[in-house]
C-alpha cells in the first residue's frame, strides 16, 4: 500500500474525487482515506500544517497502515534564485531550518539521530522526477486554465530535484529569505511539514519521498499569491504528476 500525504487540503480533494473504493477511517481527528487509485492501492490524507501535526499523521499512518512507501506533497515558497511559481521540487534531502539544540548538539542536528539531513528514497524521488516533467510537458496546458498560467507567468516550468527546508514558519519577507539563503545556501524551497514527515519515515525505515510545487516566493508578495495559486492550481499539480507517477510504476 502506498501512502499519499499533502499538507494542502485543496490537493487531497483532488486526489480523492479520483480515488475509487473509498473507505474511511478517523484517527485523532484525521480522516484517513483507503481506496484505489488508477489500478495502486492507497491511502490519502491531509497531515495538517506544521512539523508537529504532520508528524502526529504519518505517526498514525505507519502504525494503522501496511504501507510499503510514502509520497508527501504540497506547495513552497521558492528560496534558490531562478526558482519560479510553477516549477516543482522534488526533494533529495531535507532539513529542519528552525532546528538548534546548541552548544549541546550542531545547529540543525536532530537530537539522538546524530543528523541533520534526511535523505529521501533514490527510487521513489527519481519517480517522482520523471513524473513531473511529463506533467509539465504533456498535461499542464490543458489541466490548468491559460488565465491562471499568465497570471502567475507560468511559461516554462521546471522540475528541479535538491534540498527542502522546514520550519513552523510562512515566509513572507525578502530579508528573512536572505537570511536563510546565507545559513543554507543549497535550499530550493521552504516549507513548513516536509523535514518532519522525513525524520519520522527515517526512525520507521520507511522509503519516502518529497514533491513541492512552488506556490510564491516566500518573500512579501506570498500572503497574495499563495492563497490564490493554492486554491486554483495547486490540485492540478498533484493529481497530474501523482497520475503520471502511479501510471509508470503500473507500467
Amino acid at each position: 500500500m502506498l501512502a499519499i500525504v499533502s499538507a494542502m487540503p485543496e490537493e487531497i480533494a483532488g486526489v480523492l474525487q479520483a480515488l475509487a473504493d473509498v473507505r474511511i477511517q478517523e484517527f485523532g481527528r484525521r480522516q484517513f482515506h483507503t481506496g484505489s487509485l488508477q489500478g495502486a492501492e492507497v491511502v490519502v490524507v491531509f497531515s495538517r500544517w506544521g512539523k508537529v501535526a504532520a508528524a502526529a499523521t504519518v505517526t498514525q499512518l505507519l502504525s494503522s497502515y501496511p504501507v510499503t512507501g510514502l509520497v508527501f506533497g504540497g506547495v513552497a515558497g521558492a528560496v534558490r534564485p531562478g526558482l519560479a511559481i510553477g516549477d516543482i521540487v522534488v526533494a533529495t534531502e531535507l532539513v529542519q531550518h528552525d532546528m538548534d539544540a546548541s552548544p549541546l548538539y550542531p545547529r540543525y542536528e536532530v537530537p539522538l539521530l546524530g543528523k541533520a539531513r534526511f535523505t529521501t528514497d533514490p527510487v521513489l524521488c527519481g519517480q517522482l522526477a520523471a513524473a513531473a516533467k511529463t506533467f509539465l510537458t504533456q498535461d499542464l496546458s490543458s489541466q490548468v486554465v491559460q488565465g491562471e498560467r499568465e497570471f502567475f507567468k507560468i511559461t516554462s516550468p521546471r522540475v528541479v530535484q535538491g534540498l527542502v527546508a522546514s520550519g513552523d514558519k510562512f515566509f513572507a519577507s525578502g530579508g528573512e529569505v536572505q537570511e536563510l539563503r546565507q545559513r543554507l545556501p543549497e535550499v530550493c524551497c521552504v516549507e513548513m511539514e516536509g523535514a518532519a514527515v522525513a525524520q519520522v519515515c527515517d526512525e520507521y525505515a520507511m522509503p519516502f519521498a518529497v514533491v513541492r510545487t512552488i506556490s510564491d516566493s516566500a518573500d512579501e508578495n506570498s500572503v497574495h499569491d499563495f492563497p490564490r495559486f493554492s486554491r486554483e492550481i495547486a490540485r492540478h499539480y498533484s493529481i497530474g504528476v501523482l497520475a503520471r507517477f502511479l501510471a509508470a510504476r503500473a507500467g
